[in-house]
């Protein structure tokens, strides 16, 4: 009676490092440094945006009137939703509170999407527009939610906050 198992075949996921293709041992090295470069690229827009409407915010509250929202609550949501962009941009690109400020930021984009690109109520051409604007912004929800589950990664304010453990 044998004692030795029988051959198995090798191992897709625990292959020998002389094994694994390139495209499996780029990440985690450069793992932190993507972090950083994602952050600043999903960041960056609303910093950006959030920015332009808190230089503009009697336009940004026009454009809030103009999508019919309650005119008592504009004067309150308009330099409320601004804030909250720019600062969550801000947040996200530096990784301060990284996974608070992907919270923040994916209900910022539900409330902005079904504020701005109500696709359902337009027609021909502009609801196809409207329908692209929606998809993006629910695809900018997923990279928020990345964040959330990893974190600002080591290039991070978090990370110097907490003693840099």
């Amino acid at each position: 009676m044998s004692t030795a198992s029988p051959p198995s075949s090798p191992d897709p996921l625990n292959r020998p490092s002389m094994q694994t293709r390139l495209i499996d041992r780029v990440p985690p090295g450069w793992g932190d440094a993507i972090l950083l470069l994602g952050r600043i690229l999903i960041g960056g827009i609303f910093v950006q945006s959030g920015f332009d409407k808190l230089m503009g915010l009697d336009a940004f509250a026009a454009g809030l009137a103009a999508r019919g929202l309650p005119a008592a609550l504009i004067p309150v949501l308009a330099p409320i939703g601004a804030s909250v962009e720019f600062l969550g941009g801000l947040a996200i690109v530096f990784g301060l509170m990284t996974r608070c400020a992907a919270l923040a930021m994916i209900a910022f984009v539900i409330v902005a999407t079904l504020i701005s690109h109500r696709f359902w109520v337009f027609q021909a051409a502009e609801r196809r527009a409207q329908t692209v604007q929606f998809a993006k912004n629910v695809a900018i929800i997923g990279g928020f939610l990345f964040l959330f589950v990893t974190g600002g990664g080591r290039y991070c304010l978090d990370r110097w906050w907490r003693g840099n453990k």
